[in-house]
């Protein structure tokens, strides 16, 4: 496996298991659908939340987060209203929230944070 996808598939286990400690109850990780994927779909009280986890080595340019392009963000919504549809839950309330996970040069993670809402108005 290619190093940016162990260093993908590990920060997506970090964040499972933070939203975990936060709560939040893990419905699905790597959820497919015919184009594309969402790193994690879970539930916090009322919410259906797609995660989309992002995680990059200390020292690089900018912020994990900042990867999430304008065209990510469609297809991540895309691929929301796609669960919706293949579950039936068109009355669901739904939200996006991002974790971004910085991880040191002992690849160990040193920051954590969670971006509720990430696409809220």
């Amino acid at each position: 496996m290619a190093e940016h996808l162990k260093l993908g598939r590990f920060g997506e286990d970090i964040a499972a298991e933070h939203l975990t400690r936060l709560g939040y109850s893990i419905l699905k990780k790597d959820f497919e659908a015919p184009f594309g994927q969402i790193d994690v779909v879970a539930q916090d009280g009322d919410w259906l939340v797609f995660v989309e986890v992002k995680t990059r080595r200390v020292g690089g340019i900018g912020l994990p987060e900042d990867a999430i392009t304008a065209k990510k963000r469609r297809k991540l919504i895309s691929l929301a209203y796609y669960y919706l549809t293949k579950y039936k839950l068109p009355e669901q309330k739904c939200r996006f929230d991002v974790i971004s996970i910085l991880v040191g040069e002992d690849g160990m993670p040193i920051e954590i944070r969670l971006i509720k809402d990430a696409f809220g108005e």
